[in-house]
């Protein structure tokens, strides 16, 4: 049930972090995977295929999918990991809020990934069959907790990074339900922090917060992602699945 053997993946932001993560992961369970980003990287696992692509381009996006599938097959599984942001986005804090940046990491962020989801669906629709799935965070279902920043010097978790995540929650919830007749399914995994290279004292006092007692890694978000990429969830469908340790239970 949890295999994916014949299925083709495709994987935004396949060279990120969590990205890297999930590639491998939908590998592991048989998927032919194709990573999409900017820039072909060395050091990626070499059962994944690259292909440039960008996830934040909303121009001629039904062009751009037609390319992709007539090189690679068309898409059975769409996994949305990209991240794009502006450089300003982590300091655009509440008290001094940049409108022009807001609307930008918007456009970047939530916008390119909810356009390219409904183009994605719309194609899946018309074979019958295709799983999507989004990457939001628990900032998306909770308020930031902002405890974990007390006493260090780093930029707490931007706004507008809560309102992108909860659009793509409740998008993920409209396709669902528009796309669930024709046999496709979105879902949307909800990770919480996951450790790369955070000071040592955000590290602890974000664990100390979390029932498990640590930060969470990318593979714990890539086995989620695998199990609604297949069979095995195939009555899942509108989910916005926390990955947190417990976060969001307390």
């Amino acid at each position: 049930m949890f295999q994916l053997d014949r299925k083709t993946a495709y994987v935004t932001g396949g060279n990120g972090l969590i990205g890297r993560a999930i590639c491998s992961a939908l590998a592991d369970a048989g998927a032919s995977v194709f990573s999409l980003d900017l820039v072909e990287q060395h050091g990626m696992d070499a059962r994944v295929r690259q292909s440039v692509f960008d996830a934040a381009d909303m121009i001629n996006l039904e062009g751009r999918l037609e390319t992709l599938e007539n090189m690679h097959g068309h898409a059975d599984v769409w996994v949305n990991a990209a991240y794009p942001r502006t450089t300003e986005f982590g300091t655009n804090q509440q008290d001094d809020l940049d409108e022009a940046d807001w609307c930008k990491n918007v456009d970047l962020q939530m916008n390119a990934a909810c356009l390219l989801s409904a183009k994605v669906a719309t194609r899946m629709g018309a074979r019958g069959h295709g799983s999507i799935i989004n990457l939001a965070s628990i900032y998306g279902l909770r308020g930031p907790d902002l405890r974990v920043y007390d006493g260090l010097e780093m930029p707490l978790s931007p706004p507008v990074y809560s309102a992108i995540k909860g659009g793509l929650i409740n998008y993920g919830r409209y396709l669902a339900a528009w796309y669930g007749p024709k046999g496709v399914r979105v879902n949307t995994v909800c990770p919480g922090g996951i450790e790369d290279g955070q000071p040592e004292n955000f590290i602890a006092q974000y664990a100390e917060r979390t029932p498990m007692r640590r930060m969470g890694n990318p593979n714990d978000v890539a086995g989620p992602v695998v199990f609604l990429a297949s069979d095995a969830a195939a009555y899942v469908n509108g989910v916005a699945l926390p990955v947190d340790g417990g976060w969001t239970a307390v």
